[in-house]
């Protein structure tokens, strides 16, 4: 299927990319993102949703007994860690929001970054040089299926496992990057990132520190700064990576109801 020229560029004017992280989801009750999504979905917004699910993955492998060990805050997946990861990631967190926008009236199609061989990874060292077994890191991007998927009608919601260049084996990668990079290589409109807070904060212990918008030299001074801690680090990379690869521009903001559309209307920490 070829897209015109003319039909990529209407497509990214709208587009927007979410990545949905796995902490910021309800463990039940209504979920306030995938309604605002489907709201979103119903006024002609073409969406992208690119989930987490490191809650599930935990209690998958807590369940088979198997323990996990973190370096640099990443996730070192052997090959039991990344069969039980694939499983969570691509069959229970992939499917229940599927069904979830589904009774929304939401066509959602389940895909993950291995399909159509979607996203292509290399293998990742820890910066110390650990190894952390099957870990990846985007190098390439084919948004065939998903623009065909977005042509058809379809929102597609993707699982962050991307495969080698060989295609011969799957690489566990970090949410926020394999949103990035999907975001960057389909120029979307906006990238946005839902977490478990509203902004990028200057003071991480300053709820009233938030950062409004940031440029991408002030947006990487600020990654190297100490306080761009933990879990706000592969958010603030993965906003300057999807702006760095031809997204317009990248928004933090929170799991709350119509958290996206108030974001997107200047209620977030925009880099741009």
């Amino acid at each position: 299927m070829h897209m015109s020229h003319n039909y990529a560029s209407r497509l990214a004017e709208r587009l927007i990319v979410v990545k949905y992280g796995g902490n910021a989801m309800p463990a039940n009750g209504p979920d306030p993102v995938l309604a605002e999504l489907a709201e979103l979905w119903r006024a002609g917004t073409p969406i992208v949703l690119v989930h987490g699910g490191g809650p599930a993955i935990d209690a998958a492998l807590s369940a088979r007994g198997i323990v996990t060990e973190r370096v640099d805050g990443l996730r070192v997946t052997d090959a039991a860690t990344l069969e039980v990861t694939e499983a969570a990631l691509c069959g229970t967190v992939n499917k229940a929001l599927v069904r979830s926008l589904n009774v929304l009236t939401t066509p959602a199609v389940g895909v993950s970054g291995q399909d159509g061989g979607m996203l292509i990874a290399d293998q990742m060292r820890a910066t110390s040089g650990a190894d952390l077994g099957f870990v990846g890191t985007v190098v390439r991007v084919e948004t065939l299926l998903l623009r065909s998927l977005l042509a058809a009608g379809y929102l597609p919601v993707v699982a962050p496992l991307a495969v080698t260049t060989d295609g011969a084996y799957a690489l566990n990668v970090n949410a926020d990057l394999a949103a990035a990079a999907i975001a960057g290589a389909l120029r979307a409109h906006a990238f946005v990132q839902v977490t478990n807070v509203s902004h990028v904060l200057r003071d991480p212990n300053d709820a009233s520190s938030w950062i409004e918008r940031l440029s991408l030299a002030e947006a990487a001074d600020f990654f190297h700064s100490s306080a761009c801690q933990s879990g706000m680090k592969p958010k603030v990379q993965a906003a300057i990576d999807a702006v760095a690869a031809g997204s317009k521009a990248a928004y933090v903001c929170s799991s709350k109801v119509r958290a996206i559309s108030r974001a997107l209307s200047g209620e977030s920490t925009v880099i741009a």
